[in-house]
């Protein structure tokens, strides 16, 4: 073989090379390819020497080197060609003649790319970031949440939505779990607060979950502070999962920004804006999003093994084990829905390998394992925090709930067409329903008309199939059917069984609190209705000729979100909170306020956030009998028997605080002597403290 002919054959495969660096270095195959020279001034329009002559066309499968070339490889430097050589001695022979000709071929490939540095690395990766899809959703859900729940950051430092009761308690909460984690993590159910009853902190929902915010700042306004931001944050997450669960079940982002507003400002949740643990529900659609990623499934597309991941199954019950923190008053019938769901998932897949039918395994080893330990981590967290309430229910039996108080707050059927005074579209209109009401703040269930019509739409017209719209009307009439308690034919065959049955399910009181479910279901449904609406709309924007009005076809893919967020717009009050007392700044405990009630005692446990003393006050679901006795003995005070009991209790100090006794039954209680009692009284700016 000729070196004309041989270096007819090196070219093809340098230009397969794609002319990156070394020559020759397009196979790994062993094979030398023939050296290129640089800056040898080759033109594009100059002819190799064989193809003039009419010999043989080179083609990619052609070996790319001679017998006698050798098969080593190394990469030029410096200009230098590769040349294959076997000894020490090849590599101080000049170059054969016509290849320095094939650097003119890697011009033709595609240019290398650049070596960046790690700066631009990093900005590279901070620009990918910045554009994501869910980076710029957890942005637009954090504004919304400033936008929708405005004026709640206005001034948060003085102020709290709704009113200033059960804010007052979820801001104690708050700064309990925190400072109590910081300083002594084994009396974390023993609060300060109900002095001397033991369990105290689990006589209602706890909002553990915040705990990391707790541990930042101390006193009222901090406690304050902390709550506004978590308030906006919570219905900031509940948008943002619920627009990652639409989007994993198939839904497009549009159609998923409907289910996410639906979600987290239906109308209803407007009255529910003084319990921080019932808009804090963003966990439970974020949750069952990663674990349906984590396995490989969606509504839309069904099951797709390759598409598994074993670190979304744990991040998925990680989210769901913080969300049951947060409270059993939602998190109970989410910890009861992923059972179900688990055992339907087994069930279904027992019975196809039963009938014959060959599965796929639905699980590879990691995410078995997965599911293993985070169901275990799940199930740990609900029994660990089961335990102090089933010691308060052992304790307090008038804490427990019956079906009476069940009735007390079961809505009737027009409850879900009934917006709460809060709505600033519907609250004047529907005035006259909430008054037929017999308890409208935990009656008036309108998820919104908008909500209503999208989701009907999505029942004819939908990206989901027909058997799924049909199981998500299904979800829609049996969650409604338990919303509505005992007023649906007496709760025989929905509440009831659950309430008697259930563990744990007879210390819910409020049935209409499970429409959060029935809005999830909608927004689903809207979301597969809104997809194939806006599939619709692209498609006939491409069939425009001219194309001017696509922009406008587009633009209204947008109406149903925005007349979805302007049903969830409020005229939420926001008072302002009582200055804290100077007394409750230098008092020791234990300590008891007068007067005191439920709703007078939930701002005292605010204020008892400077220094956390022991105190007889506290508001929550239920009156513990020696708060009660506490309340009615000391109507006379100060008088002998009540002294002598208090002092019984172990209280040192009594703070009465003269701003609020007009109207209670402490009224006149200032102007009562003390002589002969063995106590003392000092004013204490606008209280009085008596030391006994």
């Amino acid at each position: 073989m000729t070196t004309e002919q041989s270096d007819a054959k090196d070219r093809p495969a340098a230009a397969q090379a794609g002319g990156d660096g070394p020559a020759g270095a397009a196979g790994g195959d062993g094979a030398a390819a023939g050296g290129t020279g640089a800056g040898d001034g080759v033109t594009s329009g100059d002819r190799h020497p064989t193809t003039a002559k009419g010999g043989p066309t080179p083609t990619v499968d052609e070996p790319t080197a001679g017998p006698g070339e050798g098969t080593g490889r190394r990469p030029a430097t410096d200009g230098a060609a590769a040349t294959g050589e076997q000894g020490g001695s090849a590599g101080k022979e000049p170059p054969a003649e016509g290849t320095e000709q094939a650097a003119a071929w890697s011009a033709f490939g595609p240019a290398p790319d650049p070596v960046l540095g790690r700066p631009r690395r990093t900005l590279r990766a901070v620009g990918r970031f910045l554009v994501h899809e869910w980076t710029l959703a957890g942005v637009a859900a954090l504004a919304l949440a400033v936008l929708l729940t405005w004026p709640t950051l206005r001034y948060p430092l003085y102020t709290l939505p709704q009113d200033y009761w059960d804010p007052s308690l979820q801001s104690w909460q708050l700064a309990w779990s925190g400072h109590i984690l910081l300083t002594d993590p084994a009396q974390l159910w023993q609060s300060n607060t109900f002095f001397p009853e033991k369990w105290s902190f689990a006589f209602s929902d706890t909002l553990l979950g915040y705990a990391p915010a707790g541990m930042i700042g101390t006193g009222p306004e901090a406690a304050v502070l902390r709550y506004n931001i978590m308030f906006v944050l919570a219905h900031a997450l509940a948008a943002f999962g619920a627009y990652a669960l639409a989007r994993q079940l198939g839904a497009g982002r549009i159609g998923a920004a409907v289910a996410g507003a639906g979600y987290a400002y239906a109308p209803w949740l407007l009255a529910q804006a003084g319990h921080l643990h019932i808009l804090s529900n963003g966990g439970i659609p974020l949750a069952l999003a990663m674990l349906a990623r984590g396995h490989g499934w969606s509504l839309r597309y069904g099951y797709r093994p390759r598409r598994r991941h074993a670190g979304w199954a744990y991040a998925g019950w990680v989210v769901a084990a913080w969300q049951l923190s947060l409270g059993f008053g939602i998190g109970l019938p989410f910890a009861y829905l992923l059972g179900g769901i688990v055992l339907v998932s087994i069930a279904v897949w027992c019975g196809r390998r039963w009938s014959g039918r060959r599965e796929k395994r639905p699980f590879g080893l990691r995410l078995l394992l997965a599911d293993l330990v985070g169901g275990a981590l799940f199930a740990a967290v609900g029994a660990l925090l089961a335990v102090p309430y089933f010691k308060v229910a052992e304790l307090h039996p008038n804490a427990q709930r019956t079906l009476g108080d069940i009735d007390i707050y079961s809505p009737p059927v027009s409850g879900f067409f009934t917006a709460p005074a809060e709505s600033r579209i519907w609250g004047g209109l529907h005035e006259g329903a909430r008054a037929a009401l017999p308890w409208h703040p935990e009656m008036t269930l309108l998820p919104g008309f908008v909500l209503y019509a999208l989701a009907a739409g999505g029942l004819f017209f939908s990206v989901w199939r027909l058997r799924h719209r049909l199981l998500l009307l299904a979800g829609v009439l049996v969650t409604m059917a338990l919303a509505m308690g005992t007023r649906f034919f007496g709760g025989t065959f929905t509440y009831v069984p659950l309430f008697e049955y259930l563990p744990g399910w007879n210390g819910l009181r409020t049935p209409g609190r499970m429409m959060l479910w029935t809005t999830l279901l909608l927004g689903v449904l809207a979301a597969g209705a809104v997809t194939a609406f806006c599939a619709r709309v692209r498609e006939l924007a491409a069939e425009r000729v001219p194309a001017w009005p696509g922009p406008w076809l587009r633009l209204a893919t947008l109406l149903p979100l925005l007349l979805v967020l302007v049903e969830g717009l409020n005229t939420t009050p926001h008072p302002v909170l009582p200055v804290q007392p100077a007394a409750l700044r230098t008092v020791d405990g234990p300590l008891l306020v007068l007067p005191s009630s439920q709703n007078l005692d939930q701002p005292v446990m605010l204020w008892s956030t400077s220094r956390f003393q022991d105190m007889v006050n506290g508001g929550s679901g239920f009156t513990p009998d020696s708060q009660a006795r506490v309340r009615e003995l000391t109507l006379g005070f100060p008088d002998q028997p009540s002294v002598d009991y208090l002092r019984t209790l172990g209280i040192r100090n009594v703070v009465v605080l003269r701003g609020q006794l007009a109207g209670t039954p402490w009224e006149r209680i200032i102007d009562n002597p003390v002589d002969g009692l063995g106590i003392t009284r000092e004013e204490v700016g606008d209280a009085v403290v008596y030391r006994l």
